[in-house]
């Protein structure tokens, strides 16, 4: 399930510089991106986490990352407690793990549809699999 929210509108100021070819990427994706349901835009990593808390286990969300070199980042409830995982943009893509995708919404549905058969396994999520 999803922990829908408005998100504010406009790029967010802390983007650092890109290519012309990567802002269109980005500037279509973050659009989209506003639209979904469960874009928090800057929410802190202790706010998003405390939300999360309330919610049953695997529930999301998205929000801008506090970590200067990534976008942004996916906070879900586990089993154990809400984590988040940052969701990194190189050379156009955004990527979590072994998926990447031109479009952050899409990247989740691939993320979504992938772990079905094979988990996602990080160190933050302390050995629980992500299905």
């Amino acid at each position: 399930s999803i922990l829908p929210s408005p998100a504010p509108p406009g790029l967010p100021d802390r983007f650092r510089m890109f290519r012309s070819c990567e802002w269109e990427v980005l500037e279509r994706s973050l659009n989209i991106l506003q639209a979904s349901d469960f874009y928090w835009g800057p929410l802190s990593v202790g706010e998003a986490h405390a939300k999360l808390q309330r919610e049953p286990v695997g529930t999301y969300l998205v929000r801008d990352s506090s970590q200067g070199n990534c976008l942004f980042s996916l906070s879900v409830r586990m089993p154990a407690g809400p984590i988040s995982l940052r969701i990194s943009f190189q050379e156009g893509y955004f990527r979590l793990k072994n998926w990447f995708s031109d479009c952050v919404v899409r990247l989740l549905e691939l993320v979504v549809a992938g772990t079905r058969n094979n988990p996602l396994h990080f160190d933050e999520m302390g050995g629980t699999p992500l299905v």
